[in-house]
């Protein structure tokens, strides 16, 4: 990944998915793809949320899904899914997938803290949710630039 949090590579969109799990799956594709993470990981990301329920949904539709910092991390990452329709992730509604990947536990803390602050933004949080990858790729651009 390039200094940008997010680029065509590691956001997507999608309609739905049958099950949490294969979007979480479709989620980390891009980090998996660049070899930031391996599977160890998705299932890791899996294991928490079926051993200690939804505490991944932080708000209405989002969901920030991690597992253990260097645990299946080869590299510091993150990727966005965004599916149009709800999806079920243990009784809670989720539309926003970001996977975050952590090689340590400081490392990560400033990418963190800049993509929550554009998540914080009830305009640009809104128009995440709309689902339309050109104006989610426009939306971190611009924020970014900012930044």
């Amino acid at each position: 990944m390039t200094d940008r949090l997010f680029d065509s590579s590691n956001i997507n969109v999608i309609d739905d998915a049958d099950t949490w799990q294969s979007a979480l799956q479709q989620a980390s594709e891009p980090l998996l793809a660049s070899k930031a993470i391996t599977q160890l990981y998705v299932n890791k990301m899996i294991e928490n949320v079926q051993s200690n329920g939804p505490y991944m949904v932080l708000s209405d539709y989002f969901a920030l899904m991690h597992a253990r910092p260097g645990e299946g991390v080869n590299s510091m990452g993150m990727s966005l899914l965004v599916s149009r329709n709800p999806i079920d992730l243990e009784g809670k509604q989720v539309k926003i997938f970001l996977i975050m990947a952590a090689v340590d536990n400081s490392s990560h803390l400033k990418s963190l803290q800049q993509v929550t602050s554009i998540f914080m933004d009830r305009k640009a949080y809104e128009t995440i949710l709309n689902g339309n990858k050109n104006e989610i790729l426009a939306l971190f651009k611009q924020k970014e630039a900012v930044a």
